[in-house]
């Protein structure tokens, strides 16, 4: 029962982190800000590799709004791979 519960739970939170991933110009009636921006970036990894076999899923929002979408884009980014902190990292 437990490997069900792990195996669904898993599915939901696949179906979450895709389903929110920038698309079609069409469909879109609102620009991104600066929240979706960040959770575009997040979700980057994810979105490049669907974007390789789908052409409706985009890396980046092309009906967004300006500065505070790239802002909370390379922000979400940088939070997801760590950012420049593991330079300083010692050896």
């Amino acid at each position: 029962m437990t490997k069900t519960k792990n195996a669904i739970l898993i599915s939901v939170i696949i179906f979450s982190l895709f389903s929110c991933a920038p698309g079609d110009v069409r469909y879109e009636t609102t620009q991104a800000g600066f929240w979706m921006g960040l959770w575009h970036g997040v979700i980057s990894l994810f979105t490049f590799i669907i974007s390789l076999f789908n052409e409706n899923v985009a890396i980046y929002e092309v009906n967004n709004n300006g500065n505070w979408y790239n802002f909370g884009f390379i922000l979400g980014i940088s939070i997801f791979f760590g950012g420049g902190s593991k330079g300083t990292c010692g050896r």
